[in-house]
């Protein structure tokens, strides 16, 4: 996920009287951007930051982050972005992890890491990753940004592998802050927290492969 990575849509009518949607996505590296325009030729890219939105006010009628918010260096300034440039009853909605205690792809690894590495090691700059996991803080910061009629929903989803390497592996490729903090650990340490996360991926075993438990937080608002 980019930190600046979200979407619009401007609502309209087509000659049959059907409702369609005009979608324009903002993302903050040209590489992804190349990428996004190479699968969706129709729709609308542009260069920008979350915090700073390069679009007019009241010019949407729907905002929406998809498990943006744990990479935005200031997701509050994203909401107030998002405030800004929606229409009156427009609406934002945004997706993030919930708690390290719930995702359980999450949780075994940060659980390995406490128990045979070290946390504090250098980091490249973000939020609490796990920040809005917790929904009253989605709430207070929905409201404080001036959204209304406040909703949030748990989503149950299920992480399913192949191999009890995978989770590990995929943290390692596919994400940055996660990955660094794995990467600053020990050859002996990095050993170590592969050996205890594969032996708790072990005991998800379902059908032939490994069912984690990796829920999502949907919130969703309204500007008055």
């Amino acid at each position: 996920m980019g930190r600046g990575r979200r979407h619009g849509a401007r609502l309209c009518r087509s000659g049959g009287g059907r409702a369609r949607a005009e979608v324009v996505g903002v993302d903050f590296s040209s590489t992804q951007l190349t990428r996004a325009r190479q699968l969706y030729p129709d729709i609308e890219f542009r260069h920008g930051d979350a915090g700073a939105l390069p679009l007019p006010d009241d010019s949407f009628d729907a905002v929406i982050s998809n498990f943006g918010m744990p990479h935005f260096p200031d997701p509050d300034a994203f909401l107030c972005e998002a405030f800004r440039v929606l229409r009156h009853t427009g609406r934002v909605a945004f997706s993030t992890w919930a708690s390290p205690q719930e995702c359980t792809g999450f949780g075994l690894i940060y659980s390995a890491v406490q128990a045979h590495g070290q946390m504090d090691v250098p980091l490249p700059p973000g939020p609490d990753f796990f920040l809005f996991g917790d929904p009253a803080q989605c709430e207070r910061s929905l409201q404080a940004a001036g959204f209304g009629s406040v909703t949030i929903a748990k989503v149950p989803q299920i992480w399913r592998v192949v191999s009890p390497d995978a989770p590990l592996d995929i943290i390692l490729k596919g994400t940055v802050r996660a990955a660094a903090l794995l990467r600053a650990q020990t050859p002996e340490a990095l050993a170590a927290i592969r050996d205890a996360v594969r032996q708790g991926v072990t005991t998800y075993a379902q059908n032939g492969a490994f069912a984690l438990p990796m829920p999502a937080i949907v919130a969703a608002a309204e500007k008055p």
